[in-house]
C-alpha cells in the first residue's frame, strides 16, 4: 500500500521529467532552431539569465492573479448561493451567466483600460471575470440539487426555507465550492496573463510581450514555464484546501492520495 502510494506522489515527477526529456531530443535530433521552438535547456538558461526581471514580474502577476481569485471566491461564493437558493432565479439568470462567460474576455480588456487605465486593476478585474463563473455554477448546483426528500424531512421537523439554505444547502455545497476553487485558480492566472498582454506595463504577460517583439522566444518560453509552476502550485494549495475542508465528503480510501489526484 505504501509502495502504491509513492508511486502515486512520484507519478508527476516522473511524467514531468519524461516530457521535458522528449522535448529536448525533439529540438536536438531535428535541430529546430530557438526562434520556432527553443529546447527546455534554452529556455531555463534564459530563466537563469533574465532571473531579476522574471522575479519582479511574476510577483506582479501572482499578486493580480490572487486579488481578482480573491474577488472571485466572495462575489461567487454568493452569487450562487442566491441563484441556487430558488427555482426562479436559476432558471432566470443561469442563461444569462452562459452568455456571460461566452464573451472573450480579451474583448473586455479594451474596455477595462477605458474605464481604469493601463495597469494592474484591469488584469485583476480581468483574473475575476474570467474565473468566478465556475464557483458560481458549481455553488449554485450544489444547492439547486438538494434532495426534495431531505427538504421534506426539515420542513417535518420546522425548519424555515432559510434554515434549509443555511443549515443544509450550504453545507451540501461546500464539497462543489471548494472543487470549482481549483479550477477557478488556473482560470485567473489567465485572466492576469491576457491582460497583461494587452494592457500593462508590469507582469509575465507584459514580459512575455516584450521578448517577443524582440525575438526572445526563450525568454518567452521561459514565462510560460514560470505561469505553469505558478499554477500548478495553486492548485496543490487548493487541492490541499479542499482535502482539509471536504475531507467528510471524500471516500476514506481516497484521502491522501495527494496532489496526484487533484484533491
Amino acid at each position: 500500500m505504501k509502495y502504491r502510494l509513492n508511486n502515486r506522489a512520484l507519478a508527476p515527477w516522473y511524467a514531468g521529467i519524461g516530457f521535458f526529456l522528449l522535448w529536448e531530443i525533439i529540438c536536438r535530433a531535428f535541430k529546430v532552431e530557438s526562434f520556432i521552438l527553443p529546447a527546455p535547456s534554452e529556455a531555463f538558461q534564459a530563466m537563469w539569465d533574465f532571473w531579476p526581471a522574471i522575479w519582479m514580474n511574476a510577483q506582479q502577476t501572482l499578486i493580480t492573479t490572487l486579488g481578482g481569485f480573491a474577488l472571485a471566491v466572495v462575489f461567487g461564493l454568493l452569487l450562487g448561493i442566491f441563484i441556487g437558493a430558488s427555482p426562479i432565479i436559476y432558471a432566470a439568470l443561469y442563461p444569462l451567466l452562459i452568455g456571460f462567460n461566452s464573451v472573450p474576455k480579451v474583448a473586455l480588456v479594451p474596455v477595462l483600460v477605458i474605464w481604469f487605465g493601463i495597469g494592474t486593476v484591469p488584469a485583476i478585474i480581468t483574473a475575476f471575470l474570467i474565473s468566478f463563473f465556475p464557483i458560481v455554477v458549481n455553488v449554485a448546483t450544489g444547492i439547486a440539487t438538494l434532495e426534495p426528500e431531505l427538504e421534506d424531512v426539515m420542513r417535518a421537523l420546522g425548519a424555515s426555507r432559510t434554515d434549509i439554505l443555511l443549515k443544509v444547502g450550504v453545507p451540501r455545497s461546500m464539497p462543489y465550492f471548494f472543487a470549482s476553487l481549483k479550477i477557478a485558480i488556473t482560470l485567473a492566472f489567465v485572466g492576469s496573463v491576457i491582460s497583461e498582454t494587452v494592457a500593462a506595463n508590469a507582469g509575465i504577460g507584459y514580459l512575455m510581450l516584450s521578448a517577443s517583439s524582440s525575438f526572445r522566444v526563450p525568454l518567452v518560453f521561459a514565462g510560460l514555464l514560470v505561469i505553469a509552476a505558478l499554477g500548478i502550485i495553486m492548485y496543490a494549495v487548493a487541492a490541499w484546501v479542499e482535502r482539509r475542508m471536504t475531507g467528510w465528503a471524500v471516500r476514506g480510501k481516497d484521502r491522501g492520495a495527494g496532489f496526484a489526484t487533484g484533491g
